[in-house]
């Protein structure tokens, strides 16, 4: 019977996705667990997996096609199956394609068979997210032969994101081990074996990763190869001081020999420098343009011989594409519009201070300004429902009953958003300790996925690096962003006429004219306005409070 392969939900408010490399092609025999595609949403790249076995029958769309969720990509069935009832409204391919003599390709393995009564349990890598498929094992702390006991940790791993332990669910000894350490493990694949002494755990091994007894025993050390002569740009990060060897996992050079991809132009991106596999895949794609001697090396130049015409190209990182992608989508299909207003930081100063002076009295957290104005905008938003909301398919408004704050966070990965959810429940301690954390997982790539999605509005804060004015972007399907500016020292007039100087602060609000008008936004920030400036009150009058 033939299967269609779908497009997968990747989060609520996801509507396509962008499939960005076919890994099969028409006639390929396919195994569970095989890597289909690869495609990408506004925030991640992912590897889709076969949950089915057979013969790929037909792809129904191309390398680069935005294909809307849980549309038909590809059909899987037996040789020969019609399919026509898939092909309706899709790019189906000639008949002539799928007629086509498929090359040869290896039958997948007899599916292993295991004794009822063995005394042994696998243990698997678990699925961290709903969009993860695989993970990198960063760390192995278990040996064959070592007994573990309920609760040690076994192994670490991390997704693209976040990293984790694994503790043990059961005690016994470690029988064997399927994978090493740096080696990227489909999730659901089992990583090793606990069970009673001598029992043969190897019925458990994944196809193509159980290693030999010998080597679990006893891994002798790779023979170090020779550096070569010009090495990619990338290659400082790939090869270490030891020799020039390359680190890469055993995955990652089985897919280089299937490729054909010389190891030295991948650009490492597994823990401690190592090659993974989707290393291999970016090179396939992008190879690194070798360049000559290492500059350090050179004599310096001459002031005539410099070209000053001089350049290099670098292929953007996938997340820059993507946030690339998601900024031009929203300029693109929103009416977009920016109001800024400045209020009077006076008060929020004082309070500010007085925290800071009584945090070990009062046992706080370290408590920012823009935590402040994180707490200010989750209690005002909540007067405001058509900015406390998401624009879906551009004619359905979705109203929360909470405010789920976004957090526009500066990572090595690029921008990201971590959701800060329920804020307008939190007390100001409490947002204080928790946006930190979002903050610091999100640089240390450590955030869970389902932490990046699910925002009513944003507010984004660039006043740290002294920027006056700016105009946020809306982050889809939100409808609202605000930007916190820097402080400043103003003066105003008194009452009998003296000049006062004191601390200002401006805020920018651009949201989406196709939700709301001006004159409902313009509230927003008056009211926003109104509530910082008289802070310590409305703070003390809440009731989390601190």
């Amino acid at each position: 019977m033939a299967n269609p392969v779908l497009m997968p939900k990747q989060g609520i408010t996801v509507e396509s996705c962008i499939l960005t490399k076919w890994n099969v092609k028409v006639g390929d025999t396919v195994k569970v667990g095989d890597v289909l595609f690869s495609f990408e949403t506004d925030k991640s790249s992912i590897e889709y997996t076969a949950e089915v076995a057979g013969e790929i029958l037909a792809l129904l769309c191309e390398e680069g096609d935005e294909v809307p969720v849980l549309s038909a990509v590809a059909v899987i069935g037996n040789k020969g199956e019609d399919i026509s009832a898939f092909k309706a409204g899709s790019a189906a391919p000639k008949a002539e394609e799928i007629k086509a003599e498929p090359a040869p390709a290896t039958a997948a393995p007899a599916a292993k068979v295991i004794p009822a009564d063995i005394k042994a349990t696998p243990v698997a890598m678990p699925k961290s997210g709903i969009t993860v498929e695989s993970c990198i094992l960063t760390k192995i702390n278990v040996k064959v032969g070592d007994t573990v006991k309920l609760g040690d940790n076994i192994f670490s791993y991390e997704t693209d994101k976040s990293s984790f332990d694994l503790e043990a669910e059961i005690s016994g000894e470690v029988l064997a081990i399927f994978y090493a350490e740096g080696d990227e493990v489909p999730v659901g694949s089992n990583v090793l074996a606990i069970g009673e002494h001598g029992v043969d755990a190897s019925c458990f091994a994944p196809n193509g990763a159980a290693p030999k007894a010998e080597e679990i025993k006893a891994a002798p050390a790779a023979a170090p190869a020779p550096a070569p002569a010009a090495a990619p740009a990338a290659s400082a990060q790939a090869a270490k001081s030891d020799g020039g060897r390359i680190f890469a996992s055993p995955r990652a050079k089985s897919l280089a020999e299937k490729l054909g991809v010389d190891l030295i132009s991948a650009t490492p991106t597994g823990p401690n420098g190592r090659i993974i596999e989707r290393d291999v895949r970016e090179a396939s794609v992008n190879p690194k343009v070798a360049v000559s001697a290492p500059a350090m090396a050179a004599p310096a130049a001459k002031a005539e011989n410099v070209d000053v015409k001089a350049f290099k190209d670098e292929k953007m990182s996938n997340i820059r594409k993507v946030i690339a992608k998601n900024m031009v989508m929203s300029l693109s299909t929103m009416a977009q519009l920016t109001h800024t207003l400045s209020f009077d930081c006076t008060n929020v100063m004082e309070f500010r201070k007085y925290l800071k002076d009584n945090a070990e009295k009062l046992k706080l957290p370290n408590i920012t300004v823009n935590n402040i104005i994180v707490f200010a905008v989750s209690r005002v938003l909540k007067n405001h429902r058509d900015l406390n909301a998401n624009l879906i398919n551009g004619d359905t408004m979705r109203y929360f009953e909470h405010t789920n704050i976004g957090i526009a966070t500066d990572t090595p990965r690029g921008l990201l958003v971590p959701t800060l959810f329920g804020a307008d429940l939190m007390s100001l301690s409490e947002i204080a300790a928790k946006s930190k954390k979002l903050s610091s997982d999100a640089i240390d790539g450590k955030l869970s996925p389902d932490l990046l999605t699910g925002g009513s509005f944003t507010v984004s804060n660039v006043g740290t690096m002294g920027i006056e004015s700016f105009t946020p972007v809306v982050n889809p399907p939100q409808t609202g962003i605000l930007g916190v500016n820097t402080l400043e020292t103003r003066v105003k007039l008194g009452k009998n006429g003296e000049i006062i100087p004191y601390t200002a602060m401006s805020l920018s609000l651009s949201y989406d004219h196709r939700a709301l008008d001006g004159a409902p936004a313009s509230r927003f920030l008056k009211e926003l306005k109104d509530y910082l400036e008289n802070f310590s009150f409305n703070l003390l009058a809440d009731s989390k409070c601190i």
